[in-house]
């Protein structure tokens, strides 16, 4: 089993803070799906310029959609080329629709003990709330995208550890999920 430390969950949730902090204290690369993920989709043939009709003229939703095979691929091609490390997701990168493109990434996340889902609250309703108040409303027309990404059983199929963030500093929930991780199988 492999012991690398994988971050998912929602947008705005502290997942790129808390995984520098993790790879500070011990002492390993942070690898962020962020920063790489345009190079991955391009392997394959992504169009931003699609990209940006699609969401231009169809809304966000459309645009997401577009990603989401380019997302599954970048995840398979991330965890393949790092490891001893501490990566953090972005949002969709963990959350699918197509069952087909969530097994895909289910089976290349399967070996890893210690994927992380960060929640600010057990409450879905409060880390919605939450989320809100950090970085304000994510809407696609009648669609609350903070409520998608919260509520998306694909984090927690994928996740196998959770931890909340509520009334913690970055720092003790990075000690949380020292404490939580596992070092073998």
């Amino acid at each position: 089993m492999l012991k690398d430390i994988i971050l998912i969950g929602p947008i705005g949730t502290g997942k790129s803070t808390l995984g520098n902090l993790l790879a500070q204290k011990l002492n390993l690369p942070q690898v962020s799906m962020d920063e790489l993920r345009y190079e991955y989709y391009q392997q394959i043939g992504y169009d931003d310029d699609l990209a940006k009709k699609l969401r231009l003229e169809k809304g966000f939703l459309a645009a997401y959609q577009y990603w989401k095979p380019f997302e599954a691929y970048a995840v398979e091609k991330l965890v393949a080329e790092h490891s001893n490390c501490v990566i953090d997701f972005g949002a969709g990168h963990s959350v699918y629709d197509d069952a087909g493109l969530f097994y895909r990434v289910q089976k290349v996340l399967e070996p890893y003990l210690n994927v992380v889902l960060v929640l600010p609250s057990p409450d879905l309703d409060e880390s919605i709330k939450i989320i809100k108040e950090r970085i304000g409303e994510f809407q696609d027309g009648e669609m609350d995208l903070h409520e998608y990404f919260v509520k998306h059983p694909a984090n927690y199929k994928l996740a196998k550890i959770l931890v909340y963030t509520k009334g913690k500093t970055p720092e003790e929930t990075r000690d949380e999920i020292l404490s939580l991780i596992k070092t073998s199988s």
